[in-house]
């Protein structure tokens, strides 16, 4: 056998390494117990069918003249849990939110099954959204509350505030889409080549794990190799190793959390938004009447985030010259879809900005 080419022993140095990290972190993870998730006290208020309102215990530490008097009613998207917003003591849009007088509620879609298969973009606008917001309404005394809206939440939530304008104060939407045929958006490229009638057709309810499976194959490489190879570098450091372990769990929880989505409502979104852009166009009906954004007139903030690979910023933006609204303020955050709910920078931006906001705006 021929001597060894220079460089070999530097590169059975660095793969022997690398496959020692490998072997410690597939046995801190083969150990870890499960996470848990949430670190905000909440309570449920009202519920219908599988939809739950919760409505988070209001931080003790705020001073009752630094209070956001008007509720915010938070509606997320379909097709993850809501957790996300609330993740940990160090990851919590919701936590944050608290600690700076706000009170909050936030509608828990649930888990649809077969019984669910036939609820309808209807269901959701035109009832599920209305009956929290009228609840959040009665209880606390208040003729107009806060809407935030996040990514397909927000959507709906644009819809909603479409058609019932008189209903609300003040209009949050985050990480929304609302053009869908920017030429950055990959979702619609994919939806193109498929046929949605068929594949409802044929399951019923669309897989959420399928759909996940669909999310993480937009960005391959940053959602699944180069996540495991970060965390591999980070669980050697002793100190931190622990808490690392923890965070990565409750990420990954999150991300294979996903739902099943009831099949109509899913038909009906990919075909009237992705493939058909209505709501953007104008041409978005739901229950028979139509959606018209410039009867949005309420203060509306539009947050979004410049390295968003899902809800891109261009998707988002055309909102500006759509509504009726004449106090109409944007947000850059500089990150990404997720970033924008767990990163350390969001945690001090997003919540300052949403709360200071709505307290320029809160009633007297």
């Amino acid at each position: 056998m021929s001597e060894s080419t220079p460089g070999s022993s530097e590169l059975a140095a660095v793969t022997g390494d690398f496959m020692r990290r490998m072997s410690q972190g597939l046995a801190a993870l083969a150990n870890a117990g499960e996470v848990t998730i949430g670190c905000s006290a909440k309570d449920a208020v009202f519920s219908e069918d599988k939809v739950t309102l919760y409505r988070y215990r209001p931080s003790e530490v705020v001073a009752p003249e630094l209070r956001v008097r008007t509720p915010v009613l938070v509606c997320y998207a379909l097709v993850n849990r809501p957790y996300m917003m609330d993740l940990q003591t160090d990851r919590s849009l919701i936590r944050g939110l608290l600690q700076r007088g706000v009170d909050v509620y936030l509608i828990d879609w649930g888990y649809p099954d077969g019984a669910d298969r036939y609820l309808a973009l209807e269901d959701y606008v035109t009832r599920y959204l209305p009956h929290c917001v009228d609840f959040v309404r009665r209880t606390s005394g208040h003729e107009q509350i806060n809407l935030l809206g996040v990514c397909q939440g927000g959507t709906m939530s644009l819809c909603y505030a479409a058609l019932y304008p008189q209903r609300l104060r003040n209009l949050i939407t985050m990480v929304t889409p609302v053009d869908f045929h920017t030429p950055e958006n990959l979702l619609t490229k994919w939806s193109r080549h498929v046929d949605v009638d068929a594949l409802v057709a044929a399951t019923g309810n669309v897989s959420g794990e399928a759909l996940n499976a669909l999310f993480v194959s937009l960005m391959p490489f940053r959602l699944n190799s180069q996540k495991y190879v970060d965390l591999l570098h980070q669980l050697n450091d002793a100190k931190t190793s622990g808490a690392t372990l923890e965070n990565f769990l409750r990420m990954e929880k999150w991300i294979f959390d996903s739902p099943d989505q009831a099949g109509e409502m899913f038909r009906q979104f990919l075909t009237l938004f992705v493939k058909q852009n209505r709501l953007k166009d104008g041409t978005l009906t739901i229950g028979g009447r139509k959606v018209d954004l410039k009867q949005i007139g309420m203060p509306l903030l539009n947050i979004y985030a410049t390295q968003d690979h899902l809800v891109p910023p261009s998707s988002s933006k055309p909102l500006e010259q759509l509504t009726g609204s004449r106090d109409y303020s944007t947000h850059e955050f500089r990150g990404g879809h997720i970033g924008i709910y767990v990163s350390g920078t969001a945690q001090r931006e997003i919540p300052d900005k949403i709360a200071g906001w709505l307290r320029e705006r809160d009633q007297s």
